[in-house]
């Protein structure tokens, strides 16, 4: 069945695709079929967002794995609205003029990770190319108030690139989160026509950077397939990560959110996926995830325990 573009009171979803030639959504592969939510939990967890006014990622860029997260109170929350200054061909997320930001969001994402008992949760954020320093200082508020609220759970946060905001990465730092998580998305080839407003070096220097302005802070980065990449492109992000002192390494397959986006290149299958993590692994990552519906958030909370304690036994071992 097609996927239509969303519309709503505000207009289209994505106006910046309106005009673009559709990309037919190919059927997807039997490893990468999924159940619709059906678990009380899920229904309970998506009140208790909408209560708080809260806005997740989860939502925004029709995440596979919603249902099964949702059904462990598992939830990622998307701070600063629901509104992106870039256009990149692969999200859905909404494009547009965000709106101000909401100084009682800070609070109302610790309540709710309060309320949920989460052990380790995950904060992104919507681009806010609008903002002095791409709000940097909203992120640290919301580090911060969840310090208070919750002060046993742990804090991942995956940020924009903070393109020409100077100062913002310092005010990061400074918060400091757990987890410190960016992704690179593609191979440097693809990015004029998949991430047009970002600038691989950047985002590779942005993680270089927080390593050397917080170093105990645990760095994170991770890569759609099957949007054209070659292998050897795939290997040489890799090793970019790991000379810039990446921790974490995340691989998952890209799914078209609708027929304006990029078309899926293939479908990557789990057994290229396993020896992707192997040669991940042989680099030096402590901790690698590279399956079909891996995505940044997916079981970040076990997945920080491993992080941790491979961590402390490669210090143990010198």
């Amino acid at each position: 069945m097609a996927t239509r573009l969303v519309i709503d009171h505000r207009g289209a979803r994505h106006p910046e695709k309106a005009g673009r030639a559709d990309n037919p959504i190919q059927r997807k592969p039997d490893w990468i079929r999924v159940k619709a939510p059906n678990h009380p939990v899920f229904f309970e967890t998506r009140d208790l967002l909408r209560d708080h006014r809260l806005v997740t990622v989860c939502e925004e860029a029709a995440c596979p794995n919603i249902g099964e997260c949702w059904s462990q109170r598992h939830a990622t929350m998307m701070i600063m609205g629901d509104t992106c200054t870039r256009a990149c061909s692969f999200c859905n997320v909404r494009t547009g003029q965000p709106e101000a930001l909401d100084a009682g969001e800070p609070a109302r994402v610790a309540d709710a990770v309060a309320r949920l008992g989460l052990r380790h949760v995950v904060i992104t954020s919507v681009d806010r190319d609008d903002l002095a320093d791409g709000g940097a200082a909203h992120f640290a508020a919301v580090v911060a108030a969840v310090r208070d609220a919750a002060p046993a759970t742990t804090i991942e946060i995956l940020t924009p690139d903070f393109l020409r905001k100077p100062g913002a990465l310092e005010t990061i730092a400074a918060a400091p989160p757990d987890v410190f998580n960016h992704n690179l998305e593609t191979v440097p080839r693809l990015y004029p026509s998949i991430r047009p407003g970002a600038r691989y070096y950047q985002s590779l220097r942005l993680l270089d950077d927080i390593k050397r302005l917080a170093p105990g802070v645990f760095t994170k980065s991770g890569l759609m397939l099957g949007l054209g990449e070659a292998r050897e492109e795939v290997v040489q992000v890799m090793n970019d990560l790991r000379v810039a002192g990446v921790d974490f390494l995340t691989l998952g397959q890209y799914l078209q959110p609708t027929v304006k986006h990029c078309a899926v290149a293939r479908f990557v299958p789990p057994e290229e996926f396993a020896e992707y993590a192997t040669l991940a692994r042989a680099r030096g990552f402590d901790m690698v995830s590279a399956t079909p519906l891996t995505r940044s958030s997916y079981h970040a909370d076990a997945d920080f325990e491993r992080l941790r304690a491979a961590r402390t036994a490669r210090l143990q071992a010198g």
